[in-house]
């Protein structure tokens, strides 16, 4: 397989026209070094899996995507802590953090995933992006929210995109989960569909967009793949459990 081929079967492309701005989200490969079950590219160092394999794919992506930078990787919490990329340098560390926005040119933000929603924005004039990581403990705390709010450029001049997560029809959740976010938003019911007594299928994507809608985001983009039902492409905690690795959303301007 060539390197081109190999590079457009390993990164998902953000499917929007933002001048200047690049975003993608990573697949299982065929590019990467790890092995069973972590084949190949994946980019969790907290996934288990050895600790030179994730670098060595983490090098590769750089120059599989033409990166500008090495991406500034995050400590995430599930939490709603946004990281201004300019106010604290993160060569060599990764701190905690769920949300990072950049300003300038060549930063590379970065969240990882394994079903949560990585979502990213864009200003339409290309001047600012923000990546967000989104499951449902952080859609439930705000954190979608929280990065706007830090953002400088006002939610109607933003674009979002909806990268791969855990989909409507494979995402089942139990009585606990659905009661944390209907305790934020009662708003939120369409988005749950009941499957057997106490759980219910749950559309992150529904409940990304009512959020950002309500912000004042109305141009999103995305939302249409599943990270549990798409084995050959995703990588997925909730399918694959402990052994699973992580994809990457990435976001930068040019």
């Amino acid at each position: 397989m060539g390197e081109r081929s190999v590079a457009s079967s390993s990164l998902l492309w953000a499917d929007w026209d933002v001048a200047g701005v690049c975003a993608l989200t990573t697949l299982r490969g065929p590019a990467g070094v790890s092995v069973p079950p972590y084949e190949r590219f994946n980019l969790g160092l907290r996934s288990g899996d050895r600790t030179d394999h994730v670098l060595a794919n983490r090098e590769a992506l750089i120059e599989l995507a033409g990166l500008p930078g090495t991406p500034r990787w995050l400590h995430q919490v599930h939490g709603t802590r946004v990281l201004q990329a300019e106010a604290a340098s993160c060569e060599g560390d990764e701190p905690a953090a769920d949300a990072a926005i950049s300003v300038t040119p060549g930063t590379v933000l970065a969240i990882l995933t394994a079903d949560c929603l990585p979502v990213v924005f864009a200003a339409e004039d290309g001047s600012e992006v923000a990546v967000a990581h989104a499951g449902w403990r952080g859609m439930a705390a705000g954190v979608l929210q929280a990065t706007l709010a830090a953002m400088r450029t006002s939610p109607s001049r933003l674009l979002a995109w909806l990268g791969p997560a855990a989909g409507p029809d494979a995402y089942e959740v139990g009585e606990e989960v659905r009661a944390s976010l209907l305790d934020q938003a009662a708003d939120d019911r369409p988005a749950f569909h009941a499957t057997r007594p106490g759980h219910w299928h749950c559309d992150l994507y529904t409940l990304a967009r009512r959020r950002l809608r309500d912000a004042g985001v109305d141009r999103i983009h995305g939302g249409r793949h599943c990270t549990i039902s798409d084995a050959k492409r995703f990588y997925s905690y909730r399918r694959d459990g402990a052994a699973s690795g992580r994809m990457a959303t990435l976001v930068w301007m040019r």
